[in-house]
């Protein structure tokens, strides 16, 4: 699922980025109210995550914006202003739902996915690209739930392992860098050792055995899932 992130705060948008990229969304991040219009138009997102307080625009503007240019994508506002007024200025001025600063993670995928469902393939694209799945092998990736399965089976994953797998499958054929598993598997965790990821690495190769595909490591590239 394609997301724009339109938020200032660096330490939010980096948090948000790591949390939801870790649950197999692909986000496009934006900082400036001035430009959110713009990548908007030229990132065709399936759901935008605007906050209200930007430089450069304010975020409801950003917002009167994009829906009179046409732009249909649902909105989910994240924002510390919680009162009534300020949802439902948000909501009259074309927002979709509405979710008051501090929020559960697990609440906003379920919203961001729940959204997701409502944005239709953009022309000329597969509807695989927004619900199907992604196979390798006898391994299929499930993107609107998040589960792998291997035949009919659900594969039992522990958190860390299946997020190192949704990364790795969802980019077939591409090696992924250890860098970037590490950033995901390990989203908002402190004091973790860089090698902890080819610990991960090693019990999910463990796991794969007897699935006909395997974990290769690709030196200076990173790690790549074969049929």
């Amino acid at each position: 699922m394609r997301v724009l992130l339109v938020e200032d705060d660096a330490t939010m948008r980096n948090t948000l980025e790591r949390a939801l990229s870790r649950r197999g969304m692909q986000l496009t991040l934006c900082e400036d109210g001035a430009r959110a219009v713009e990548l908007w138009k030229s990132s065709s997102p399936e759901v935008v995550l605007l906050d209200l307080s930007l430089p450069g625009l304010d975020g409801l503007d950003v917002l009167a914006q994009a829906r009179k240019a046409g732009l249909k994508t649902p909105v989910l506002i994240l924002t510390a202003r919680g009162t009534v007024g300020d949802r439902i200025l948000g909501l009259n001025t074309g927002a979709d739902d509405y979710l008051p600063k501090p929020f559960d993670l697990d609440e906003l995928e379920a919203r961001v996915r729940a959204l997701g469902r409502r944005t239709p393939p953009a022309s000329g694209e597969p509807a695989a690209r927004d619900t199907g799945a992604i196979e390798i092998g006898e391994l299929r990736y499930e993107k609107e739930s998040g589960a792998v399965y291997h035949g009919s089976e659900v594969l039992e994953l522990t958190p860390r392992e299946l997020a190192m797998m949704q990364t790795l499958m969802a980019r077939p054929g591409h090696a992924v860098t250890k860098e970037r598993l590490f950033e995901v598997v390990f989203a908002g965790e402190h004091d973790v050792q860089y090698e902890a990821v080819e610990v991960v690495a090693y019990r999910l190769r463990k796991k794969l055995a007897n699935t006909g595909v395997s974990l290769v490591t690709l030196r200076g590239l990173g790690y790549l899932l074969k049929a």
